[in-house]
């Protein structure tokens, strides 16, 4: 079986687009950030360098230094799917991402959405 397109696409590609769709509900890239260094572990240099190195999502999930335990705790559907269904761990990592972000443009609060 090959592997989704997703996992090959660039971090740096779809990250404008996590922002973009969190300041059009009238969040912020801090708080965008906020929720990918929580699900990952990495610091703020970290998801920089990540970002200027333009690795694939596959690349940027497996040198997170620290998927948050918590992150299990993360359910709901995204794009019809639910999260905590998904057999593959990298797309289950990205499918995270997506709800939090998700969380975060319907409004819901910080302490909510960072479990």
């Amino acid at each position: 079986m090959s592997a989704h397109r997703i996992f090959t696409t660039s971090f740096a590609s779809v990250y404008p687009l996590y922002v973009q769709k969190a300041e059009r509900k009238g969040r912020t890239q801090a708080e965008v950030d906020q929720i990918i260094l929580w699900l990952t572990g990495y610091d703020a240099a970290g998801l920089e360098r990540q970002i200027r190195d333009k690795v694939d999502f596959d690349t940027f999930f497996a040198q997170a230094p620290a998927m948050n335990p918590n992150a299990a705790l993360i359910k709901g559907v995204v794009c019809g799917v639910r999260v905590e269904d998904v057999d593959d761990p990298l797309m289950q990592k990205i499918r995270y991402l997506d709800k939090l972000v998700d969380e975060l443009a319907k409004g819901k609060a910080m302490e909510k959405i960072l479990r």
